[in-house]
Order: structure tokens, then C-alpha cells, then sequence
């Protein structure tokens, strides 16, 4: 089973606690977490970008000139994508689709891997427990005194209470996360990740 060292609120470190093989002793499997990364992302994505294609296009409703005759090519709109000002051909359309399936079974899979791989390069440390009282000085000092101070952060709490979001919403690089929120985006985009016991018991729960 894998160890990971805890500390109290003063950032001392007080002994080690073992830690779920199913949840934080799994293979990597890198392939399945960016797989993952990319759906997650992609289901964020918003199709913003729109071009107009011929039928849009303001104008053109005449025929330029007659179709035979002039000794000029053939041509029926002004809104053409071949003239200036005309539609756009093949270009970004709002109605684009990006979303991507994913099995509940991969994306926890593929949260294990992370929390896993934190384990394995130490950069997840277990806190006894968060009594903050809500002021930034507190958090700002704790985090000071943990390993990896300065380093992108992310706290896993099991319930988020006033007093952590207050104290934590202006420290710059710390993000404050409810377990059961967490996913493969919020574990790839920080360093550390710091839970308290109750959420590493949590997790377990949720993932095991």
C-alpha cells in the first residue's frame, strides 16, 4: 500500500497513512488519461466562430450580367465565394458539434491514474484536518509551510465550507475543489494536490 506523509495546520509534518491500493496505487496508463484530457475539454468547447456561407450573405440577388454574350465568364451572384465580399466556403459554422462520449468506468479510471501518479512523485501530502477560521493570512501560512510552496495547488475537501472558500479565493495558484468534483483536468492543471483525511477517506469511497 502506498504512504504519503501527513501534516497538521502548522505545516509540521506529524508521521505517514497508507493509502487505498484501488485508488492511489494504480498503474499509469497514459493513453486512457489523455483520452480522457482531450474529451473533457472538447465538452467544454463553445462554437463561437461563424462564417456566413452564400445563402447568408447580404445582397447578390440579381444576375451581374447576362449569361451569354459579354465575353466575361458566367456568373449568377455577386455573393459567390469567388468574389470579394461573397460567402465563405468550408468555414467555422456555430453549429459545430465537439462533444465526446465518455464511460463513467474511464473517467474514473483515469482519475485513479492521477491521484496515483501524484502519490508516486510525492507531490500529494494529507493534512489531519482544515479549521480554518476564514482569513487568507491562515491558508497563505499553511501553504508557505507545506512542501511545494509557490507550486500550483489544488485542495480536496469533502464538503466546502464558507470559511475555506474565503480564506483560499485570493491566493494566487490554490484552488479549492470538492471531491466529489474532482476530475482529470483540475489533478493535470496543478502540481500538489492537498487532502484532508476525510477526503482521502471520500475518495476512496467514491472511487474504489
Amino acid at each position: 500500500m502506498p504512504t504519503v506523509a501527513v501534516y497538521n495546520q502548522q505545516g509540521k509534518k506529524q508521521g505517514d497513512v497508507a493509502l487505498d491500493d484501488a485508488v492511489f496505487g494504480v498503474r499509469n496508463n497514459a493513453t486512457l488519461v489523455h483520452q480522457v484530457y482531450l474529451a473533457i475539454e472538447a465538452n467544454a468547447r463553445e462554437p463561437w466562430a461563424h462564417s456566413k456561407d452564400r445563402s447568408e450573405v447580404r445582397g447578390g440577388g440579381k444576375k451581374p450580367w447576362k449569361q451569354k454574350g459579354t465575353g466575361r465568364a458566367r456568373h449568377g451572384s455577386i455573393r459567390s465565394p469567388l468574389w470579394a465580399g461573397g460567402g465563405v466556403t468550408f468555414g467555422p459554422r456555430n453549429v459545430r458539434n465537439y462533444k465526446q462520449k465518455i464511460n463513467k468506468k474511464m473517467r474514473r479510471q483515469a482519475v485513479r491514474v492521477c491521484l496515483s501518479g501524484k502519490v508516486q512523485d510525492e507531490s500529494l501530502l494529507v493534512l489531519e484536518g482544515l479549521d480554518i477560521s476564514g482569513k487568507t493570512r491562515e491558508m497563505a501560512t499553511l501553504r508557505q509551510a507545506l512542501p511545494g510552496a509557490g507550486k500550483s495547488t489544488i485542495i480536496l475537501v469533502d464538503q466546502v465550507t464558507d470559511a475555506l472558500f474565503l480564506a483560499t479565493r485570493n491566493i494566487p495558484k490554490l484552488h479549492l475543489q470538492r471531491v466529489q468534483d474532482v476530475n482529470v483536468v483540475d489533478l493535470l492543471h496543478h502540481q500538489y494536490v492537498l487532502v484532508t483525511k476525510d477526503a482521502a477517506a471520500a475518495l476512496v469511497k467514491q472511487l474504489a
